[in-house]
């Protein structure tokens, strides 16, 4: 068996598993080979954090556990399995017991919170023309026009489903804040994880979408999480 944990990465918000596409081959290329991505519905919390269960259950040794944007509040959530040897929250929420991420959010809103619209069926979408600038200001226009089109967008509802038990309480934690991010106050990144007293915390100058803007980093940070672990 290979020294390195397996590691699941888990998507947020406006996006699928494939949003983490090229840290995958990041972390590949870095001799990673237990690699998963969860698909996760994102139709409330305790739907995916079950989904999340579901794929950790199927690994057999130690997991690491990575988050996305709103996939941290679902590792939160999910991430007390035994086998979750450590979490990852990439310019994620880690929600307290009893805190959502729309209440997160309220306290002390995103720059680019009001380009968020509901549809007719209670789903919430990026409005297109804004999701360039909202979510991957950084990226050129053509990967940010195939992500607002495909954006995979979330049950109004799930916003305000709020966190039972935090793992992070329990579990060794990292941290990575995008300092010009438009869809989670900086602040707010910079407080949750602070409270969580991770054993480190990585600040980029990114937008949002820091795990397609800077793979190489956030791969660091993914390794070094993995390295200590692993000593």
């Amino acid at each position: 068996m290979s020294e390195k944990p397996a590691v699941v990465l888990v998507h947020g918000f406006w996006g699928g598993a494939a949003h983490w596409s090229k840290v995958v081959v990041e972390l590949h290329r870095r001799g990673f080979t237990d690699l998963h991505a969860v698909e996760n519905p994102l139709t409330s919390l305790a739907d995916d954090a079950e989904r999340t269960r579901k794929m950790v259950r199927q690994v057999d040794g130690p997991v690491l556990l990575v988050g996305h944007s709103y996939g941290g509040a679902v590792i939160t959530e999910a991430g007390d399995l035994p086998n979750v040897a450590g979490l990852v929250y990439i310019a994620a929420f880690a929600p307290d017991a009893g805190e959502s991420p729309g209440q997160i959010s309220q306290e002390l809103p995103p720059a680019a919170f009001a380009n968020i619209a509901p549809d007719s069926d209670g789903y919430l979408w990026i409005k297109q023309d804004a999701f360039h600038e909202s979510f991957c200001q950084e990226l050129d226009a053509d990967e940010a026009l195939v992500m607002a089109v495909t954006q995979k967008a979330p049950l109004g509802s799930t916003f305000g489903d709020s966190v039972t038990s935090p793992a992070w309480k329990k579990k060794p934690v990292w941290y990575q804040v995008s300092a010009q991010d438009r869809m989670i106050h900086p602040d707010n990144e910079r407080r949750m994880a602070q409270r969580m007293n991770p054993r480190k915390i990585v600040e980029l100058d990114a937008g949002h979408a820091s795990l397609a803007s800077q793979p190489g980093p956030v791969t660091d940070l993914i390794e070094t999480a993995a390295n200590e672990l692993g000593s």
